[in-house]
């Protein structure tokens, strides 16, 4: 009997959005804009740094949803195949990209500072969120990798849990989850820094949005909700405005200095976890003809332009700085010449994870096959 595939290409366009607000608060590193000239342009890409989360629930939810799944078809789940289909699926990009920018740190001077050995072991054994928690971001190339050690961490526990203990075991854990990330909240709320603040890359913190998803994940049991476009619309509205409310009103900005108080803190994280939920919403359920196959395909590429955009920054602004001023102005966009170099940035990522997608993930997409017992999109 062949398993009905589960794949939704929806999710795979809402994984798009979260990428892309990733890729223009990154922007902000090497271009910044002035808050006081361009208020809204600068808050309104300041909120980007929520898509890491959009990108931790979506993960949440799709794994639970596969894994119940499994469970339901053949009475268990296979620990052992999970945890290959996971390998096969991050650890080839993730290593080879990481260990190319220790090369490139330690050889060269044009990829940003050298990695120190704390941190090379860090990231190899999917902790590097935890070194940067306890001292502060790295070479600026592998700072995004921080979100692929907090998924792995939840990759190693969730079939566990699942297997051990039942969907109610899981159903616990997701709870337990979400009650820390607020106890970890208030301690970093009660402990105010005009620097650096770790609690953006703490597992504590950012595992809400996993219990959150798999939460989700658990109530729905396959369902789909049925809702109208104008709906949708107005979801999506109400998750950015949320995240608008959690930067500005609240000052949750990812790792920038924390001086909130234990209201504003817990507000400004409910406020990014009731976005996400409202931006996941108004994309699941969507008929699968609505979704731009386009679109869906860059989600699914999405990976591999997470790990790469943040080097395309890094070329296009450090390294041919001057080059993008001399183009722009040859075109006549010197004013906007870094509005330029992030469409340069932009093409560079997608041609770049394309390439790594194709001849390179896909083999191991492929040889992943063998491991999957529900089938899904690579």
């Amino acid at each position: 009997m062949t398993q009905q595939r589960y794949y939704r290409p929806e999710l795979d366009v809402l994984r798009l959005c979260a990428f892309l607000f990733v890729f223009f608060v990154h922007r902000l590193d090497l271009a910044p804009v002035d808050p006081a000239t361009y208020y809204w342009g600068y808050h309104v890409s300041l909120v980007g740094n929520y898509g890491v989360p959009l990108f931790f629930f979506l993960s949440a939810f799709l794994i639970t949803e596969l894994l119940i799944r499994e469970q339901d078809r053949f009475g268990k789940i296979n620990v052992r195949s999970f945890y290959i289909r996971r390998i096969l699926r991050i650890w080839p990009l993730y290593f080879t990209f990481f260990f190319l920018m220790v090369l490139l740190t330690a050889t060269t001077r044009h990829f940003g500072g050298h990695i120190p050995p704390g941190a090379q072991l860090a990231f190899t054994l999917f902790s590097g969120n935890w070194y940067i928690t306890f001292n502060e971001w790295q070479s600026y190339c592998i700072n995004p990798l921080w979100s692929v050690s907090v998924e792995e961490q939840l990759y190693i526990l969730l079939p566990l849990i699942l297997f051990f203990t039942g969907k109610r075991g899981l159903m616990i854990f997701s709870f337990l989850a979400m009650i820390g990330a607020y106890i970890a909240i208030v301690y970093y709320a009660q402990r105010p820094t005009d620097g650096f603040s770790g609690q953006w890359t703490n597992s504590f913190v950012q595992f809400q949005f996993f219990g959150a998803g798999m939460l989700v994940a658990l109530y729905l049991r396959g369902k789909q909700p049925r809702l109208n476009v104008v709906t949708r619309i107005l979801l999506f509205v109400a998750g950015y405005s949320c995240w608008l409310l959690a930067s500005i009103a609240c000052e949750v900005n990812a790792d920038a200095p924390h001086l909130g108080t234990v209201v504003q803190s817990v507000s400004g994280w409910l406020l990014i976890l009731l976005g996400v939920m409202c931006f996941f919403f108004s994309f699941f359920g969507s008929a699968a003809k609505r979704m731009p196959s386009v679109l869906a395909y860059l989600g699914r590429i999405s990976y591999g332009m997470y790990v790469f955009h943040i080097t395309m920054y890094w070329i296009v602004y450090k390294i041919f700085g001057e080059a993008l001023s001399a183009f722009s102005g040859k075109i006549g966009l010197y004013e906007w010449k870094h509005a330029v170099g992030m469409v340069i940035a932009f093409l560079m990522t997608v041609s770049l994870s394309f390439l790594s997608y194709r001849y390179f993930e896909k083999p191991f997409l492929r040889l992943k096959r063998r491991f999957t017992l529900v089938p899904s999109r690579d």
